[in-house]
């Protein structure tokens, strides 16, 4: 099987995979999800995540290749996609490499350009997920606020709270930002967001160009984006990716103040998805966007 011929039948790939036709390297994955470099008969290699165990949730991986899809369309650097099936989702290899503060800079401009390109509405036109779990993407033309409120937080803190996750008190804290988020404060058209952007989702490149990978894209709040960046640890030359950022594509006035109130999401898909041990980031996050209002 060669890269043609991959790209004319991908159906044909999980039996080239299964009879050991294929040369496999696993690659560095975590959660709910296992790759592979593969190396076909024309020399080129491709990268292949497949679900870690049993059959993955139903469109797990066409939201994926949607996301990167759409993505690539805006003029974000991301993987292409060479196949979408039921049970893989196949791209281009990207060599890694390391980030540098030229790469940086050149991230922060390409992510601007990408959310400066917007969306039709917030959410998206396919079913998502983002990590194991069900993003809803219904697309709504109304106000970033109460969708946010509705579609972004409300869904991860019932799972987090049924699950004993969060403590009654930090659910009652949670409900009270969703109190704030009733109104149009804050809003912005949609853009064009990744909507997982964590650290662990760039990917620094041999070529000095970091890719936008494993998205759980919408139409969404930039701020979003960003705030997500500054996650668990946060990306390599942040402070220089903000500044190349406002210079090309400025933030409302006060947006740091705004930033847990946007990472507040991601947390309550880590509590949701992963258990208590996230607890405390989602109550200083809560309690962080309580004190700036």
């Amino acid at each position: 099987m060669d890269q043609a011929y991959l790209r004319a039948h991908p159906e044909h790939l999980p039996t080239f995979r299964t009879h050991q036709r294929l040369r496999e390297t696993p690659v560095g994955s975590g959660g709910v999800s296992i790759a592979s470099r593969l190396t076909l008969d024309d020399g080129t290699s491709v990268f292949a995540k497949s679900w870690r165990s049993g059959e993955p949730p139903e469109g797990f991986f066409a939201a994926e290749a949607s996301g990167l899809t759409w993505l690539r369309e805006g003029g974000a650097p991301t993987p292409e996609v060479i196949a979408a099936l039921p049970t893989m989702i196949v791209t281009e290899w990207i060599d890694p490499g390391e980030p540098t503060p030229a790469a940086a800079e050149q991230f922060a401009r390409n992510l601007a350009a990408l959310h400066r390109s917007g969306a039709e509405a917030f959410g998206a036109g396919w079913n998502g997920y983002i990590g194991p779990l069900e993003l809803d993407n219904t697309p709504t033309t109304g106000a970033w606020g109460p969708w946010f409120g509705e579609r972004r937080i409300l869904p991860y803190l019932k799972i987090s709270a049924d699950r004993g996750a969060l403590s009654p008190a930090e659910v009652v804290l949670v409900e009270r930002v969703l109190r704030t988020l009733r109104t149009d404060a804050h809003s912005e058209a949609p853009s064009r967001t990744h909507g997982d952007l964590w650290p662990g989702n760039v990917l620094w490149a041999a070529d000095g160009r970091a890719r936008l990978v494993d998205p759980a894209a919408h139409g969404g709040h930039r701020e979003t984006d960003l705030a997500a960046l500054a996650l668990f640890g946060g990306v390599p030359f942040l402070s220089s990716i903000l500044g190349s950022y406002q210079e090309v594509f400025p933030l409302a006035e006060g947006w740091p103040a705004r930033v847990p109130l946007h990472q507040l999401h991601l947390l309550l898909v880590q509590t949701a998805a992963f258990g208590g041990s996230y607890r405390a980031g989602v109550r200083a996050a809560a309690e962080s966007t309580l004190r700036g209002l």
